[in-house]
């Protein structure tokens, strides 16, 4: 990163993004500009993360989601997030493939970075997406996924599972590629953010 300050992006960066992303020379340019702009020392803190986080959402509390979701884009768990670490989340989590996505799932709901997920840590996830859901949108979700402990205990039973029980990768990206029905209860995106994302209008 030594030549970040001087406001282009370093040829060993940009060369290893285009190889990991689908994103071109010229976007990845534009964007690292615009990153420095937003965050002139190059690194976005838990505390900017989650105030871009919270402009998505701003009917509702998604802080407890944004340090998750901080968490399992910090790969170096520096504290902070460089321009490497934010394309290659970014594009996971938008234009990566299906594996790819899962993949940086599993490592947002293994809390504690131990290679497993607990019915416990699948709980605390969903607990901070329903803060994030609309109440107009709470009264519309099925009657059995319309609290978060309710919607836990049917991914838990979809994958099989007793109460203490561990989830691994692989049972977790296997399983989820199987049932359409857990890609759904695992995630949230509301409509209004993929408007946002499809007219860029942040």
């Amino acid at each position: 990163m030594g030549n970040s300050k001087s406001g282009s992006l370093s040829k060993e960066i940009l060369e290893e993004l285009q190889l990991n992303t689908k994103y071109k020379e010229e976007e990845l340019c534009a964007w690292y500009q615009s990153f420095l702009k937003e965050c002139p020392s190059g690194r976005i803190t838990k505390q900017e993360f989650e105030s871009i986080y919270s402009k998505f959402f701003p009917d509702a509390d998604p802080k407890a989601y944004a340090q998750h979701v901080f968490r399992s884009f910090d790969t170096n768990s520096d504290g902070t997030l460089d321009f490497k670490e934010y394309i290659i989340a970014l594009h996971m989590t938008t234009a990566g493939k299906t594996n790819q996505k899962l993949e940086w799932a599993f490592s947002l709901y293994d809390i504690d970075g131990n290679g497993a997920i607990s019915k416990n840590e699948v709980l605390e996830i969903i607990m901070a997406i329903f803060k994030m859901i609309h109440p107009d949108d709470l009264k519309h979700l099925p009657e059995d996924e319309n609290t978060p402990e309710k919607r836990a205990e049917k991914i838990w039973s979809f994958f099989g599972k007793k109460d203490d029980d561990k989830l691994t990768e692989k049972e977790f990206i296997e399983g989820t590629l199987a049932n359409k029905e857990i890609l759904r209860l695992i995630q949230y995106e509301p409509q209004k953010v993929k408007e946002k994302l499809k007219n860029k209008k942040l």
